[in-house]
């Protein structure tokens, strides 16, 4: 299977991660994390969202489809990850293993059946009374101004990653994003902030 990110891994970061890293520190602190918690990172890219958790003595896991990402991440990261080149609908751990899932901008990627799959998944390997950190691009009015260049950029973005992707994107958020899912998942969720002007969501969720 040919991998997507191929071209563009070597500058995923460097067009993105300075948007990026503000809503992983966002998340960091809906969901504080303690040492020895096992905490997986679903669609980990380069690594860069589990490099923010390394210092809080966790134990580490990421999972990625794109070995192109997932070489990076693991230069990155080093042995403070596990990481996994596998199906997020089809993920390599045991049931009720995990204390927080992170998916972050994964969702929106993905047709409406395989979010149901891989939400599965994560309503699968998350402990009983573990919590899942969803973050991914808001639908609706965008606010001025900051919302307005938050969503061209997005759209330019997308665009750009092809047309199937932005197919899903679209319907993602002609579905309503991350509150349908939630909702169609039956999760509840703890807190939510949204941010950028209306365009980016972060849930914290409970199965």
């Amino acid at each position: 299977m040919m991998d997507p990110y191929r071209n563009v891994a070597r500058y995923y970061d460097r067009l993105f991660e300075s948007m990026n890293k503000g809503f992983k520190i966002v998340g960091i602190k809906m969901c504080a994390p303690t040492k020895g918690m096992n905490i997986l990172d679903i669609g980990c890219g380069t690594g860069t969202q589990l490099d923010l958790y390394k210092e809080y003595e966790c134990n580490l896991y990421g999972l990625d489809s794109s070995p192109a990402m997932l070489e990076i991440a693991r230069t990155r990261l080093g042995d403070h990850a596990q990481l996994d080149l596998a199906d997020a609908a089809d993920m390599p751990y045991e049931d009720n293993m995990f204390d927080l899932v992170i998916c972050m901008l994964l969702l929106h990627e993905l047709s409406p059946g395989s979010q149901s799959a891989v939400l599965n998944e994560v309503k699968r390997v998350v402990k009983i009374d573990g919590r899942i950190l969803l973050i991914d691009f808001q639908p609706g009015p965008s606010r001025p101004l900051q919302g307005w260049i938050s969503k061209a950029l997005i759209i330019i973005s997308e665009l750009a990653a092809g047309g199937e992707h932005f197919k899903n994107y679209r319907q993602f958020m002609a579905d309503k994003g991350l509150a349908t899912l939630i909702e169609q998942q039956n999760l509840k969720i703890q807190n939510e902030r949204i941010l950028a002007g209306s365009t980016f969501a972060i849930y914290l969720v409970t199965t």
